[in-house]
């Protein structure tokens, strides 16, 4: 078992600190991690808690799972690595150049 944890249905209001000081109840608390948007630099709602020993993350995941915290049910669970990500779409890259009809000339010359 990974002593990284995924905790879901964080609260908006919830910081860094207030996740540590809730997780060092069940052990020693090595990092937090609160998944922010990289745009608007908001949290996402979920983050990731790493223990210092595999022995505290499964009393963590056994204690915290389906509590609630700051008016939130929290989901926790043993964090999964990270799949890597298909390739979205994006726009078609177009080559140069115009890509046009006969136009609109003066007519037809005999």
């Amino acid at each position: 078992m990974s002593k990284k944890i995924y905790v879901g249905n964080i609260s908006f209001k919830a910081t860094t600190d207030d996740i540590r000081e809730l997780f060092s109840k069940q052990g020693e608390v090595e990092s937090v991690n609160i998944i922010t948007d990289q745009h608007t630099g908001r949290p996402k709602g979920f983050g990731f808690v790493e223990m210092a020993s595999e022995e505290d993350a499964k009393k963590a995941i056994a204690a915290l799972n389906g509590s609630v915290f700051m008016e939130r049910t929290l989901s926790v669970a043993e964090a999964k690595p990270q799949q890597p990500r298909e390739r979205r779409g994006g726009f078609e890259k177009r080559r140069g150049g115009f890509s046009g009809g006969r136009g609109t000339g003066r007519g037809r010359r005999t």
